[in-house]
């Protein structure tokens, strides 16, 4: 294994105020595209949505939950497959009901969607115990709209918002989110490959979505928004 240089403790504060210097500037970073994420133009879905779950028939309305957001997490798993991708079996398991409830907090609700049978997901559920709700879209276009199942037979192939070479169908992961006003659903964003990567946590799925932290505070007005001193990665 190999391990840091062994340096003086003053050599090493040298060297940690360096990384500080940086780390401090990709916060800022960091919070100025999630601004941008704030910002980016949204689109009407048309389509009425429906998937089977453990109490039936729910439409894409439903999974709001009352919350005006919705974040939704395409895990992989396909109607012909015996169990759910790793790293999607990984990011699950790190998901507690915490989690669940603090988005709440924030007027959030959150959704697993996968494309194998509702009878499939049930027993797998049964046998993880997420405390996530987890829905089927098998049998509708949802996964396909949302570029999650891939297969050239329906549609030419595009990952990530770029076309690739694919010959057969195949699932992938990401998430969605969208935002309700009125009777209205818009879809906001749409994450794949290794945009899903640092969802963990309920501050960085936030920061996936329209509104973002809810955080209680003002602006003020006429200068450069800079982190909230709530936030945990707050560095003044």
């Amino acid at each position: 294994m190999s391990l840091p240089e062994i340096v003086s403790s003053q050599d090493w504060l040298v060297a940690r105020k360096e990384l500080l210097a940086r780390e401090k500037e990709f916060t800022r970073q960091r919070d100025a595209l999630n601004a941008d994420r704030r910002r980016l133009p949204m689109t009407v879905v048309e389509k009425d949505y429906r998937f089977e779950g453990p109490d039936g028939v729910v439409s894409l309305a439903d999974l709001f939950d009352g919350c005006s957001q919705l974040i939704i997490q395409h895990v992989m798993f396909g109607p012909d497959w015996q169990t759910i991708c790793p790293g999607c079996n990984a990011s699950l398991n790190a998901l507690p009901e915490a989690v669940l409830d603090q988005l709440r907090t924030r007027d959030t609700a959150y959704a697993a969607i996968s494309r194998a049978p509702a009878a499939k997901i049930a027993a797998m559920m049964a046998v993880k115990g997420w405390p996530v709700d987890w829905y089927s879209s098998f049998g509708t276009d949802f996964s396909y709209d949302f570029q999650v199942t891939i297969d050239p037979a329906v549609a030419p192939p595009v990952y990530n918002y770029e076309p690739v070479d694919a010959t057969e169908s195949t699932e992938v992961g990401g998430h969605s989110c969208f935002l309700t006003d009125g009777d209205k659903i818009f879809h906001t964003y749409s994450t794949y490959a290794r945009g899903s990567d640092h969802t963990i946590g309920a501050y960085a799925l936030l920061d996936l979505t329209a509104l973002g932290r809810h955080e209680d505070w003002e602006e003020p007005k006429g200068r450069v928004a800079e982190p909230h001193p709530a936030d945990p990665t707050f560095t003044s």
